[in-house]
């Protein structure tokens, strides 16, 4: 296999339309008080968000499950191009603080008519395995942010 074949195999890229223009799209990765009505997959909750929304800039989530197993996410902030785009790096932390799954994020937000075109695209994972589960992951996280925003847009007329 050669290494541009295996870079593919560990790269995720996930593609929506949502419910919403992309500048409020945009806005609802930049604020913790949007953040903690739609962020992780179903049923978790972001009891702890804290961000520095700039280039250079940290943030970090606690990500919350049913079962309250909390699931850390940490990175910084690496381009901020509103609305049309947003990188960052991601990291998670196992229950002794040890990391893994080191990743660099990039988010695309593209006007389609009223709409956004949203592209995830999170890259170089370990293995494939991690790819898929964050693959199941992100697709809980999208489907709530389109649920969130086709609400903001309906409250907020855009």
């Amino acid at each position: 296999m050669n290494s541009t074949a295996a870079t593919a195999e560990r790269t995720l890229i996930i593609e929506r339309l949502l419910d919403a223009p992309p500048e409020l799209v945009f806005e609802t990765w930049t604020k913790p008080e949007h953040l903690t009505n739609w962020w992780g997959p179903n049923d978790f909750t972001l009891p702890f968000c804290e961000l520095d929304f700039r280039v250079g800039g940290r943030y970090r989530f606690c990500m919350r499950s049913p079962a309250g197993e909390d699931h850390w996410v940490w990175g910084e902030y690496r381009s901020i191009d509103p609305p049309e785009g947003l990188e960052f790096t991601w990291n998670r932390e196992d229950a002794n603080g040890n990391i893994w799954n080191s990743t660099t994020v990039r988010l695309t937000f593209a006007d389609a008519g009223g709409k956004t075109k949203f592209t995830l695209n999170q890259t170089l994972f370990d293995t494939t395995a991690d790819r898929d589960d964050h693959n199941g992951g992100w697709t809980q996280c999208l489907e709530r942010l389109n649920s969130y925003v086709s609400a903001q847009s309906e409250k907020y007329g855009s």
